[in-house]
């Protein structure tokens, strides 16, 4: 059974970008941890051709209620068109992992679909 957290996949083309992404999405609390992985190899069909590209990978913790705000956050701060954004359920884990993941996110989203801040100025 799933818990209420998820793991979101993002590929970035160069170290800036990665931090950029993790520093925003854990000073804004969208997530408790990012994990970057270097020396990714990703071969994609893109505008009629196979491209390869050296990417990093960005493995987000995050609570499932925040899947939208993580995804217009990396949406806005991405250099592709297209980034790569997928979630998966964390169907378990260590209890002390989880609480301490849920200890350091909000607890709901803060953006409207539309980008708009929720939160009072």
């Amino acid at each position: 059974m799933p818990t209420a957290y998820r793991i979101c996949f993002v590929t970035v083309g160069d170290k800036a970008s990665a931090r950029k992404i993790t520093e925003g999405l854990l000073s804004e609390r969208l997530a408790a941890c990012v994990s970057v992985i270097e020396g990714v190899t990703s071969t994609y069909r893109w505008q009629g051709k196979i491209e390869t590209s050296q990417e990093l990978l960005l493995l987000i913790k995050t609570r499932a209620s925040l899947a939208a705000d993580v995804t217009q956050f990396v949406k806005k701060n991405h250099p592709y068109t297209v980034p790569e954004i997928i979630f998966a359920d964390i169907s378990d884990g260590s209890p002390e992992y989880l609480d301490w993941l849920g200890a350091n996110t909000v607890l709901s989203a803060n953006v409207h679909k539309d980008g708009r801040n929720r939160k009072k100025p």
